[in-house]
């Protein structure tokens, strides 16, 4: 195994949504004040659904918590229904008692791109940093859309998907097909993402398996995006027994 990466592994994507719940809990339980860092996608829908449960049934307050999100679609505003403003507000953000204007999203039709990057970097800075960031991962490595090339040391900016990712995200989960998904989107960096204290990364599924095992066993490379994750002091994997398939040492 390489670097300072540890692993949970769950025998199933249920167990991993529950540790990941369990993990965001602990921080903002320890501090009440928490920055979170926040993923969309499908991997984590089951972890915001576990968490507004906590938040209702055992009183998990997020009124102190702010929180930022990895990305945003270019050309996508907050009230389309596929933008991940909209994805957060309708799987965790109205469930639970966090504050409208502690969560920031990046705005997929701010007229000058540059300058919303610039400004969401300063606005964590503002806050004093991510407390805990989650992720999760692509098929072929990638966190956010730091796509494979993507430099350890970049900043939050406007990047263009690869087909592989505009395929993935056209499967009829959110997209039903590929020419709907816009082709650029605001992302943090993962010289951003590195800066948190602490990461966790999710992964489900034997689809993940591949990106995991590089990731994890694979040479520390631009060419695996979540492999830039090696030398984080505390980063861990949550996954399941399908994501953890192909790791030689388990």
């Amino acid at each position: 195994m390489s670097g300072n990466i540890k692993l949970e592994i769950c025998d199933h994507a249920d167990g991993v949504a529950r540790q990941a719940a369990a993990a965001l809990a602990g921080v903002i339980r320890s501090r009440s004040e928490t920055v979170l860092g926040l993923a969309t996608g499908s991997t984590p829908e089951a972890t915001y659904a576990e968490l507004a449960r906590m938040h209702r049934d055992e009183g998990l307050g997020f009124a102190g918590v702010t929180s930022f999100n990895l990305d945003e679609y270019w050309g996508l505003g907050g009230d389309h229904d596929q933008s991940y403003r909209h994805f957060m507000t309708d799987r965790l953000f109205r469930h639970v008692d966090i504050l409208p204007w502690n969560t920031h999203v990046l705005n997929g039709r701010a007229r000058f791109p540059e300058l919303e990057c610039r400004s969401f970097e300063d606005r964590i800075l503002s806050a004093g940093g991510v407390d805990l960031w989650l992720l999760g991962i692509g098929g072929n490595g990638h966190i956010a859309f730091n796509e494979p090339g993507s430099p350890v040391d970049s900043r939050t900016r406007l990047v263009s998907l690869t087909q592989e990712t505009i395929d993935a995200n056209s499967d009829g989960r959110f997209f039903s097909d590929a020419a709907e998904v816009p082709r650029c989107a605001l992302s943090a960096g993962i010289g951003t993402i590195r800066e948190a204290r602490s990461i966790v990364l999710l992964a489900t599924g034997d689809k993940k398996a591949d990106a995991v095992a590089a990731a994890v066993e694979g040479p520390f490379t631009e060419d695996c995006p979540a492999s830039l994750l090696q030398d984080h002091p505390d980063c861990t994997f949550i996954i399941d027994a399908g994501a953890a398939s192909k790791l030689a040492s388990r």
